[in-house]
This record gives C-alpha cells, structure tokens and sequence, in this order.
C-alpha cells in the first residue's frame, strides 16, 4: 500500500468511525423495543421506567421508520414514549398498500385504520399517561391531521412537509406545521391557513397550553427530505409538545445529518484502497464525440416516448413496474448503438463486480439499513427485485459503457448521468397522473451515483472493465429500488 492509499485509509477510517459513533451516541440510555402490531412492525423508544406522554411517528411514502430517527430519538431523549412503525408496503410491513390512492375512502382510509391500531397499541404501553400527539412527515402529514381531527385523544399534531385538506380554522386544535423552505408548492397552502387566522409563517396563534394554538414555520435550507435532519425541526417540535403538555424536558437533539455524511464518506472512501487488490486492467477507447452525445442524448428522450404506447402494468408496487421497463429500454438502446460502433463491452471481471455488489448490499446497505432506511428485500419484494434486475443491468452497463468504466472525462460523465436522469423526469412530465411517485425515488437515484457510483468507478478505472462496473451498480441498483418502491396492490 502507497502513501496516497494509506492516508485514503486512515481518512476513510476516521470519517466512518466518527460517524458511527456519532450515530449511535444519542441511542445511549434509551430502551428500544421492536413490536408487532397486528402486523405492522413498530419501535418503541423511551427512557427506561418513564411515564410521561405517548408520541406516535409516522413517516412518508417511500419511508420507513430509520428516516424519522431524528426525531424519534430527540423526543425519546425528552423523556416522551415513542413510537414509530412502518405503513402497508413499506419498509418491513409485509402487508402491501391497498384502496385507491385518489379516493379518500381507498388507500387513505386504509393507512388511516392501520394508525388508529398502532395508537391504540401504543396508548396501552407500560408508562403512558394517557396523554398522545402525531407526527407525521409528507404523505402521513395529511394522515395525522385527519386523525387529529377526529380522534378525541390526541393533543397536538405537528404535520412536517405538510399537504392536505383536512385543516380548518379550528381543527386540530394543537398544530405545528414545519415545511422546508425549498418547498415553496407546500408553503404557499400553509401561507393561506395561517393567513385565515390573521398570521404568517413563524408566528403563534393561540396558547399551547389552552384550547387552541397553531404556529407554520418554514425550516431554513431545507428541502422534503432534508427538513427530517434540520435542527430547526428537531427544536420547534420538541418546544411545541413540551408547550402542549406542559413539560420543559430536554436532552439534546438528534442531529443525525453531518453523522450519516461523515460515515457515507468513510464507507466510500474505504473501498478505494481495496480496489488495489483487483487486477489492473488497461485503459478503455474512449467513444468517440458524434457518438457519444448521440448514445448519451438520443435514447434519454427516445426512452419514455417509445413507452408512451408500450403497457408497463405488470408488477404489484407503484411506478417499479415502469422504471423497469424504462431502464431495459434505454439500456437495450444505448447498447444497440455501442455494438454498431464497434465499442461493446467485453464481458469480463464477473469476480470484482459481484464484489461490488456485495460491499455494496452488506456493508453499505447495512448501516443504511439501521440510520437511514429500509434497505432489506423481504419476502414479497424478491419478485420486485427479480423484475428490476435485467434493466438494471442493462441500464448501468451503458452507462459504464458510455463514461469508459469511469475513465472518461468528468464533463462526460455529467452528461451521461445528467441525461439518464432527465429521461426520467421527461417521462413524468409525459405521464405525470401515473408517473409523479417516481419523482420521489430522485433521491434515492442520486444518493444511488454520489456513493456507488464512485465505489464502481474506481473498480471500472482500476480493472478497465465496463461490465464489472455495470454488473456490481446494476445489482445495487435492482436492490436498492426493490427495497424501496412500496408494495401495493388495488386500483391505481
């Protein structure tokens, strides 16, 4: 090993453990439970032998319970009772989402039910003083509102990334609306409520301790999914219940953000210096200019218009069915055109892309998996999974194929990664009513290019092999969507 791999090391090594135990220092003293509940897979977090207020969390459409750790952990370090759980379909809740998602009677009312069953359940818990709020981020925002109206036991709501209807001038009687303030769609709304009441963003209305209170704060640099790591967020939340039910408890926020970045870097810097290990391949052609930008822009807005007319209904989990077929098309294109050129790839290094593959799904998917989201393909997603792969593959060895499995000039990878993601986004804007979920996953699909991406590029740049590359990201790729893509079933 060289200098330069020892110092990547030992800076890879200190971000991850720093990071790690960054991560699991404000888990320190509480007691964490899993439950099941009726099914649905919850966990309970307290400090051990409290008795003090129950606090149900729920999170969001592609979520699961490690995305609202922030909170869960600066609420439980305040003395409250938490308790998260994951919704039908997602995370490790076996039982798909059902109804349809435009009827408030269809898939609303279902996820509804199943949040009644976790509160009842967690209002019986061991310390409970009878007292309960709801917090629920985007799509469970307008879902602990609803309950907030109309379930009597609930004192306060705070409702992140906040998007519904059922707000009045009255009801719920506790509210705390905290939306990013990069996310101007679901400002404007809140602007309006706190407008009907004669007040603005950053405001109070009422007392918390009375009958009455709402306040809507905008968090500061935050976007829909940043605003979950916000210390803004983490603090007005804990201030609004204690000011609800009369506490003063505190014991530090969870800020989690910089902890998850310092240990990504770690756990990506760390496989540079073991790609030394891999057979040094030689350098890959580049291809050449007319080529390139034909291959990088043309099958992009082919893609999602040839889709247009073809049927893509065929698996049971909202818009995975599409992306499928989306990724086997435009990989099928790309490739198509490299072959006449004359620049496929050989099909070898089968070893160092599957080694890739399983960095990727055990070590990194792993700490995922605990502090940042689901990451584990259960039993109904292996068919999800099975469905996505041969795009996957097809989709990410063109790209690895297209950038010289990663040798190619930086602006040449911005193109070709910037032009996959943009045949994403025209397809949604072409099939925007079906296809507007998949808006959601962009940054599952850029967190997916800013850490494998740079593990596979050091692997193609180190053994010369776009198909290594394409290999180990593809699998990672059909892995990571299979586990995140919620499970439904019903009437879209």
């Amino acid at each position: 090993m060289g200098l330069r791999e020892l110092f990547v090391t030992l800076v890879a090594l200190l971000c991850l453990g720093t990071g790690l135990l960054m991560l699991e220092a404000p888990r320190t003293g509480l007691e964490t439970r899993t439950l099941d509940i009726g099914g649905t897979p919850a966990t309970l977090m307290q400090v051990p032998g409290t008795r003090a207020p129950v606090v149900v969390i729920a999170h969001g459409f592609a979520g699961s319970r490690p995305l609202m750790a922030p909170i869960q952990l600066t609420l439980a370090r305040a003395g409250y009772i938490t308790v998260s759980f994951d919704f039908e379909g997602h995370g490790r809740n076996p039982q798909p989402m059902r109804g349809d998602v435009n009827d408030i009677d269809g898939t609303t009312q279902f996820l509804l039910d199943e949040m009644a069953r976790v509160t009842d359940a967690a209002m019986e818990l061991e310390g409970s003083d009878g007292r309960l709020a709801l917090v629920g981020h985007s799509m469970a925002s307008d879902l602990v509102v609803r309950q907030g109206v109309n379930d009597p036991r609930v004192d306060a709501v705070v409702a992140l990334s906040m998007f519904s209807e059922a707000v009045t001038n009255a009801e719920p009687d506790h509210l705390l609306i905290l939306n990013g303030a990069m996310e101007g769609r679901l400002r404007e709304p809140t602007r309006q409520i706190m407008a009907d009441l004669g007040a603005s963003e950053g405001e109070t209305v009422g007392d918390p301790s009375g009958d009455f209170a709402r306040r809507a704060v905008a968090v500061p640099w935050a976007e829909h999914v940043g605003i979950l790591y916000a210390a803004t967020t983490l603090s007005e939340t804990l201030d609004w219940l204690n000011a609800v039910f009369g506490r003063d408890e505190a014991n530090g926020l969870a800020l989690l953000g910089l902890p998850i970045f310092l240990t990504l870097i770690g756990l990506v810097l760390v496989a540079q210096p073991l790609t030394q290990g891999l057979r040094a391949g030689r350098k890959v052609n580049e291809v050449p200019p007319g080529a390139f930008w034909t291959l990088a822009l043309v099958p992009a807005v082919l893609t999602p218009l040839i889709l247009r007319v073809v049927p893509t209904h065929f698996l049971p989990v909202l818009v995975a069915d599409y992306l499928a077929v989306h990724l086997a098309v435009y990989g099928v294109l790309v490739l198509g055109g490299l072959a006449l050129e004359g620049d496929l790839p050989r099909v070898k290094g089968w070893r160092a892309g599957l080694a890739v593959a399983l960095y990727g799904i055990v070590v990194v998917g792993g700490v995922l998996d605990r502090h940042v989201g689901n990451f584990i393909v259960t039993d109904g997603r292996w068919p999800i999974f099975a469905a996505l792969l041969p795009g996957a593959l097809l989709a990410m060895t063109a790209d690895a194929t297209l950038i010289q499995a990663g040798q190619a000039r930086p602006w040449r990878r911005i193109v070709a990664r910037g032009a996959f993601l943009g045949s994403l986004l025209l397809a949604v804007v072409l099939d925007t009513e079906r296809l507007f979920f998949l808006v959601l996953m962009f940054p599952v699909i850029l967190l997916f290019f800013a850490t494998y991406g740079l593990i596979g590029g050091w692997v193609g740049r180190r053994t010369g092999s776009s198909f290594a590359m394409g290999l180990g990201l593809g699998i990672i790729l059909a892995w990571a969507l299979a586990a995140t893509f919620p499970l439904f079933e019903g009437s879209l």
